[in-house]
């Protein structure tokens, strides 16, 4: 199984990105997705989660201005990203628990991290 996550840049402040992450492998099913972010000196963050039902989940950072969302067809899940700050800057990681078949196994999966750079 692989997470290959696309989509980050340099960005001005007030801009926007959407961030990518595409999931390829024998795929039983695909639990809850998430995107992480770490900051240079900083500890890895949590931003946004969304279940397999759809449900969604948000830091309090970036409530209101970033939005996650899945496409279960194409094993897909996006981050909108707007109204960016120089404190979104980080890279971005999505993380997956993923089952798959043959055998049924589940495990946990990082993509390879994307850069996010906004400038003030």
């Amino acid at each position: 199984v692989q997470l290959q996550a696309s989509g980050g840049g340099l960005v001005q402040a007030g801009g926007s990105l959407r961030l990518s992450c595409a999931v390829f492998g024998r795929i039983f099913s695909i639990n809850g997705i998430n995107w992480y972010r770490r900051a240079p000196e900083k500890q890895r963050e949590l931003v946004a989660t969304i279940a397999s039902g759809g449900n969604t989940n948000y830091a309090d950072s970036v409530k209101g201005r970033f939005t996650i969302s899945r496409d279960n067809a194409k094993n897909t899940v996006y981050l909108q990203m707007n109204s960016l700050k120089p404190e979104d800057t980080a890279v971005y990681y999505c993380n997956a628990y993923i089952t798959t078949s043959p055998p049924l196994r589940g495990n946990d999966y990082w993509g390879q991290g994307t850069q996010v750079t906004v400038s003030s």
